[in-house]
């Protein structure tokens, strides 16, 4: 058998513990400013919560999405690295939980005056109070448990069977096949829950008057290149440590292709969107978009488009910055921070208005999650070969050719 080990360097250890401490300290600071604060002080503490809790748990269910996907499509490409998406999609759980206990406590523990979904207690808005069969509490938290349930579980039923896919008997196909029907199941548990409901309780019922039919297929493709960047951040950090010496400039430039062409999907999307909106100028349709270009988050409105769209499409167009690590290293991070900010976007200008913030909590929190996902995605690289031995397309990857 064929193997790889991965040992954590203290480096990397230490960073994640720092980046923990970073996101535990904003969080004190935070809840003391709670108790201190006003309304918007109030608003901003949970509001920022939800949206970094949101944001990971999207981008880590999107390494689950990616693993099905290129598995029903039986790509081998994905081969030489799957054991990056399979440890970051195994974590699903822990970003579930935290953002189920940050959902629940807004939604069941916040009172009378809900600061984020007004939605919770209407007070005769009639517009709500028709928009209440969908939206209340009971459907809402039966619809989060169910789903982040089972993502989870795939997340880390993909990983034990590709880890029992090693140890099978040599050139055994029963484990990969089942796999496939696994794949198949999940995007069908997929298109149920994040290419429909599960924005629209979570994020679009912040703006509750509004709504857009576009708006899960927009945060899907905020959150599956945000994905597919963090993969490659992965794979590139244990290329470089001397693991993965199957992984070459082949598999990064189809890493590089994904990130440049779903940059131009989610920018489709934007744009259908917007365009739509502007177009037809109906004043509850235009408000949501109103405080975003117009209002105090305008530079935010503009730096979303430049960092999601304008930076990939003259940096990633060409074949030979797909395939420098330098470059899509500095291409991956643009891209998640720029969807960082996506999401801030989409979250933030709801319940605060014209209070907005970006400053040591909205960074701090941010930290939090990222010292979380480093921890627990090390942690499980570590724990096992990061080659798939005995998968039937290993010896595909490597003479795989973009």
């Amino acid at each position: 058998m064929i193997t790889d080990r991965f040992e954590v360097p203290s480096r990397l250890k230490t960073t994640g513990v720092v980046l923990l401490l970073v996101g535990i300290a904003a969080l004190v600071g935070g809840f003391a400013g709670l108790l201190t604060g006003d309304e918007h002080d109030k608003a901003r503490f949970w509001i920022v919560l939800l949206q970094n809790s949101v944001f990971f748990l999207f981008v880590t269910t999107a390494a689950i999405f990616i693993q099905a996907a290129a598995g029903l499509a039986q790509g081998g490409w994905i081969v030489a690295y799957r054991r990056v998406p399979e440890a970051i999609g195994a974590n699903v759980w822990i970003f579930g939980i935290i953002t189920l206990v940050i959902l629940f406590t807004i939604v069941f523990g916040l009172g009378e005056h809900n600061p984020i979904y007004h939605w919770v207690h209407p007070h005769g808005d009639k517009v709500l109070e028709g928009k209440s069969a969908f939206l209340n509490k009971g459907m809402f938290a039966g619809f989060s448990i169910v789903t982040v349930a089972l993502w989870s579980w795939f997340g880390r039923k993909f990983r034990a069977m590709s880890l029992a896919e090693d140890v099978a008997p040599r050139n055994s196909t029963k484990i990969y096949w089942k796999m496939v029907a696994m794949s198949g199941a999940f995007l069908f548990v997929y298109a149920l829950s994040m290419m429909s409901t599960t924005p629209w309780f979570w994020i679009m019922s912040i703006d509750a008057h509004w709504y857009s039919t576009l708006f899960s297929w927009y945060v899907f493709a905020s959150s599956f290149v945000s994905g597919m960047a963090l993969i490659l951040l992965w794979t590139i950090y244990l290329k470089n440590r001397g693991n993965l010496e199957f992984v070459t400039k082949e598999h990064m430039h189809d890493l590089g292709k994904f990130m440049f062409a779903f940059s131009i999907f989610w920018t489709y999307l934007w744009f259908a969107q917007f365009m739509l909106i502007w177009y037809a100028n109906i004043p509850e349709e235009t408000t949501y978009f109103k405080i975003r270009m117009q209002g105090p988050y305008s530079f935010f409105f503009w730096a979303n488009l430049i960092l999601n769209f304008v930076i990939p499409i003259l940096i990633l167009m060409s074949r030979p910055s797909k395939r420098n690590y330098f470059t899509v290293v500095f291409m991956a991070m643009t891209i998640i921070f720029g969807h960082w900010i996506d999401f801030y976007l989409m979250t933030v200008p709801g319940p605060l208005q014209q209070h907005w913030h970006l400053s040591w909590y909205e960074l701090g929190i941010a930290c939090g999650f990222i010292g979380i996902l480093i921890l627990a995605v090390s942690r499980t690289l570590a724990k096992s070969s990061l080659i798939p031995s005995n998968n039937p397309f290993l010896k595909e990857t490597l003479i795989h050719v973009s």
